[in-house]
């Protein structure tokens, strides 16, 4: 497995990450924690074209408190059914870190991807949402830098999922994460989407804007089950879409 920060500097050197975003993601944990996420080695790729599929359930109390953990559950699980159902399902690795940091899995094989429930997927944190995005994002672009190298062509959809804005990042900012997404987006293989389920306050239109995600790749479900879940299943037919090679400008909802 490739290091993370030798994979973040080739990518500046490669010209698809700024000095801007190489400085937000160049933190000594920040490093180990996209480590973590890397998982699945080159030697075990057998394939030439590869879809990053990476999602960050929230895991805060608030989740719990709404009475929302079941439909997150079931909601990043239909999107792993979806992908699993498609043709190209066999191109597919999926990678899930909690917005708390715990890796439920790195990426790996589809058919190996892990399903959340009640056992392991518990919200009870906080929402670090900034500084926990970067380490997101470093993580899909580590990997789609380490395959890059391997010759191996890649495109990727992540979905951030929260009930609320940022409380509890320490390190990064909103205009730390849109750094990061602009350079990704300009490379024009990357999908960054967020999922914003209301908690009757926040106007998750105005976050995300802030952390650079494009107004049509947001989705903010109301509280609840049905809402969340259909916004779900709204993520899950452009990740499939894109899995089959389509250019997509957007959710088609």
């Amino acid at each position: 497995m490739s290091d993370a920060k030798k994979l973040l500097d080739d990518a500046h050197a490669a010209g698809a990450l700024s000095k801007q975003a190489l400085d937000a993601l160049d933190v000594v944990d920040v490093g180990a924690q996209i480590q973590a996420g890397l998982g699945l080695s080159i030697d075990d790729v057998g394939s030439s074209e590869v879809v990053l599929l990476t999602m960050m359930p929230d895991d805060s109390g608030s989740i719990m408190h709404a009475n929302n953990a079941t439909a997150v559950r079931d909601g990043h699980n239909f999107v792993l059914d979806a992908l699993a159902q498609s043709k190209q399902a066999g191109e597919v690795l999926a990678h899930t870190r909690y917005l708390n940091g715990h890796v439920l899995f790195p990426y790996t094989q589809l058919a190996h991807a892990e399903r959340l429930t009640p056992a392991n997927y518990d919200p009870r944190l906080g929402t670090p949402l900034y500084d926990q995005t970067v380490v997101l994002l470093g993580t899909v672009i580590a990997k789609a830098q380490e395959l890059a190298q391997a010759g191996i062509a890649v495109r990727t959809v992540t979905l951030i999922i929260t009930d609320g804005g940022d409380c509890g990042s320490t390190r990064c900012k909103a205009s730390d994460v849109a750094a990061i997404v602009r350079d990704m987006l300009a490379q024009e293989n990357h999908i960054v989407a967020a999922m914003g389920i209301s908690d009757g306050s926040t106007n998750f239109r105005d976050v995300f804007t802030k952390m650079g995600i494009p107004d049509r790749w947001i989705l903010t479900p109301g509280n609840s089950a049905s809402e969340i879940r259909r916004a779900f299943a709204v993520f899950s037919q452009s990740a499939v879409r894109v899995t089959a090679g389509a250019q997509l400008g957007g959710f088609s909802n």
